[in-house]
């Protein structure tokens, strides 16, 4: 009996000690504090800004010249390569010239005649004039020998007039280029009867660089461009623009806004503006759709956010949660203007300094502690 009652004390007291070391345990892991969670942030700067809108447009080549004949005639040679290169003045086509110059020829003749009958109407005229000073004839005659000799230059002049027109018209059986630029394909054959001022081109040239740009602008914005609103916006910004190509890509070379059109279209309430662009490689070709980065004006010391960092609260507000100095998040309301690329224009809600996070939103709430690393930067394009 007294074993036994030694066994259940011993057996109550280790009981009571197990009981009492319990709490001691569990203390520290329920009371404790949860770990930082490791989250990637994007250290924000403030910089000043140029707004861009995004225009639609259509590539129209410098200039077009549509070869046609000045004089009839059978094609007898095609001068130049299709798709080539050519000069003001070089020659394209010739046209069977052997009526040209004997027309040519006949207009020297009657040069050479008209001549003659001038030379003869003068030697007239001078041997009046020596009769009538020796009173062997009469004034009358001395004033008809004159007005023979001035129907005899006026002949003369006729005659070297038609010279000229067929010389003229001679020269123009080869086919000239009345531009310098890129010739596109021969629209007639060897053998082809051609006329004067035909309807149908022979061929096209274009002229390709440089080339314009034709896009679209809304009334509104074009006339705060001509009250100067824009251009106080921009200030000393650069006003150069950028291309876009159908492939999504960019182009290499800016341009410049050149013209606009006089007019706004009733029914879509938009004027057509054209921009020039150098187009050395002949990358833009006539009747490509483009798009156009038109700058509107400068938001100084805005926010560039990365649009990874922007989310929404259940009211449909733009929101971001930033790391304080204490290494907890908060949660900010944004006030965004538009997008630029990748990021968000934030004029309201961020500032300079600040860090958003980008990465492991999903694990946090504000008011919670975090481990902030800051993002690499991108490595540069090759």
């Amino acid at each position: 009996m007294p074993r036994l009652l030694r066994v259940l004390t011993a057996v109550l007291t280790l009981s009571l000690a197990a009981a009492t070391a319990a709490p001691a345990q569990q203390g520290p892991a329920q009371g404790g504090e949860r770990p930082p969670t490791p989250v990637t942030v994007v250290t924000l700067r403030a910089k000043d800004v140029t707004l861009t809108t995004r225009l639609p447009g259509r590539v129209v080549a410098a200039g077009v010249a549509e070869v046609r004949p000045q004089v009839a005639g059978i094609i007898t040679e095609r001068l130049f390569a299709e798709g080539a290169e050519v000069s003001l003045g070089d020659a394209l086509y010739r046209i069977d010239a052997a009526s040209y110059e004997a027309q040519v020829a006949a207009a020297q003749a009657a040069v050479a005649q008209a001549e003659a009958t001038r030379g003869a109407a003068r030697k007239e005229a001078t041997r009046l004039r020596e009769l009538l000073a020796r009173n062997v004839t009469s004034e009358q005659a001395v004033d008809d020998a004159d007005a023979a000799l001035a129907a005899a230059e006026a002949g003369l002049q006729v005659a070297k007039a038609q010279l000229l027109a067929a010389e003229i018209d001679l020269d123009r059986t080869t086919i000239k280029a009345p531009l310098s630029g890129t010739v596109g394909r021969s629209l007639t054959t060897r053998g082809a009867l051609v006329t004067a001022g035909q309807a149908e081109p022979l061929a096209v040239i274009r002229s390709l660089d440089p080339v314009f740009v034709d896009v679209t602008m809304s009334a509104a914005e074009l006339v705060a461009w001509r009250r100067g609103h824009m251009q106080a916006r921009l200030g000393d910004a650069d006003r150069t623009v950028s291309l876009n190509l159908p492939d999504g890509g960019g182009y290499e070379h800016t341009g410049e806004l050149t013209a606009a059109e006089p007019q706004v279209d009733t029914q879509t309430g938009v004027v057509v503006l054209r921009m020039e662009f150098p187009n050395p490689d002949k990358l833009l070709l006539p009747g490509m759709y483009v798009q156009v980065d038109m700058p509107q004006g400068v938001v100084d010391n805005a926010i560039l956010a990365p649009q990874e960092a922007v989310g929404r609260d259940r009211r449909g507000r733009p929101t971001a949660m930033v790391v304080t100095p204490e290494n907890t998040v908060e949660e900010r309301v944004l006030t965004v203007l538009s997008d630029r690329d990748t990021d968000w224009i934030v004029t309201g809600g961020l500032a300079d300094g600040d860090r958003v996070i980008v990465a492991g939103l999903q694990k946090i709430a504000p008011g919670a502690p975090v481990a902030p690393e800051e993002r690499a930067a991108p490595a540069p394009a090759n």
